[in-house]
């Protein structure tokens, strides 16, 4: 549900979606996805910038993916970030 949306955010925009994390400027991950904390400091110590989501009631992921660097947001909020953050680099 939320890749759909979430791609549709980022095509609107004129951006271009990747599979190849050393290609982006900007990675989109799912807070409880496998090794998310991992990742994102991966992405984060590269120079990417992160956002990560995930449901409010998960506090402790978002604060993980907090505390490794990316910007987390509850679920209701990924797509009004992700197009800040579209709309600001």
């Amino acid at each position: 549900m939320f890749r759909a949306k979430l791609a549709a955010v980022v095509t609107a925009q004129g951006s271009a979606l990747v599979n190849d994390s050393s290609a982006c400027d900007l990675a989109v991950v799912s807070a409880d996805a496998p090794d998310a904390v991992d990742r994102i400091r991966g992405w984060v110590a590269g120079g990417t910038r992160v956002l990560a989501y995930g449901a409010h009631v998960r506090a402790d992921l978002l604060r993980a993916a907090r505390d490794a660097g990316a910007d987390a947001v509850p679920n209701s909020e990924v797509e009004r970030r992700l197009l800040e953050l579209l709309t600001s680099t």
